[in-house]
């Protein structure tokens, strides 16, 4: 895979100058999720990001293969008001790939992606293989596709952008089709003189960092849904950086994370979407599970 996600530009969804305000309120309005999925029997990795600014919500959609070759991309805009149902019909390695959507009657909260009322289905030779969203029955008649069934795709990473002042939060599947959790992160690095890090899932406290400005960095396994995930995290923007720095936390389905994670550079956020690319890339060619990566930006 190139620079996350797999087949966007440059500017796609990674952050530049940190120092930037205008760019983490931009940050924190792009959702990214990477799905393992079969195309003409080959393996591939769909790359959706959602993104929201004043003007509304928009997508993007990537296809690439596992060697580092873009196939396809198509970026919708549903703001424009003919954008938000509709359908595109691209090439790739000489097959056809139809791509659909219906965000005509989707609701959204408060992050980027809608939560129901929408469908978005990527179809080849009449299989699908890919569909989101809640419009199963809608996006199957719509798509004409020959056998109704769930399609093959495994939700193996995200990526978030998260906005606050002490508490950030987002909603995880740690484990594919598996239950939804609420997880939270707190910190108040600067009305205390110790801060301390706490992350908890589904209201839980399950790890706790003190003295965190002699362990700005570092790892523990906590127990989700009884599997083994390793929780990564770097700080240290938050306590000696810049005032608009982020914070990177990193949430890993394996046990061998640590091996993906140690030649990381998690400092410098214009660095990390490249090599969140690779790891995501390695995670699911050595089957090590789902990654989750949080950007937690500081409200001014």
């Amino acid at each position: 895979m190139r620079d996350f996600p797999s087949c966007f530009g440059e500017n796609g969804v990674q952050v530049a100058d940190s120092s930037s305000s205008s760019t983490s309120k931009t940050a924190q309005n792009l959702v990214t999720c990477v799905y393992q999925c079969r195309l003409q029997g080959k393996s591939c990795l769909i790359t959706v990001t959602w993104s929201k600014n004043l003007m509304g919500q928009g997508l993007t959609v990537g296809i690439d293969d596992l060697a580092n070759q873009c196939l396809c991309k198509v970026d919708i805009k549903p703001w424009l008001f003919s954008k938000r149902k509709g359908s595109k019909s691209l090439e790739a390695d000489s097959s056809r790939i139809d791509i659909y959507w219906d965000l005509s009657s989707a609701k959204f909260g408060s992050r980027p992606e809608p939560l129901e009322g929408f469908y978005l289905a990527v179809v080849s030779d009449r299989e699908m293989v890919l569909l989101l969203g809640d419009l199963r029955k809608e996006a199957y008649k719509k798509t004409n596709v020959t056998s109704v069934g769930d399609s093959n795709s495994i939700f193996i990473a995200k990526r978030e952008h998260v906005f606050g002042k002490r508490v950030f939060g987002t909603m995880a599947q740690f484990c594919d089709k598996g239950q939804i959790h609420d997880v939270r992160i707190e910190c108040d690095s600067v009305a205390v003189n110790d801060p301390c890090l706490l992350i908890c899932i589904d209201s839980k406290t399950v790890m706790q960092v003190k003295r965190l400005g002699w362990k700005f960095r570092g790892n523990h396994t906590i127990l989700v849904d009884g599997l083994p995930v390793e929780v990564f995290w770097d700080v240290h923007n938050w306590l000696f950086g810049s005032a608009m720095g982020n914070a990177v936390f990193m949430f890993q389905t394996c046990l061998s994370a640590e091996k993906l994670w140690a030649s990381q550079k998690l400092s410098d956020p214009t660095i990390l979407p490249l090599s969140c690319s690779q790891r995501f890339r390695d995670s699911q060619l050595q089957d090590l599970g789902f990654s989750l990566i949080l950007y937690a930006w500081k409200n001014e």
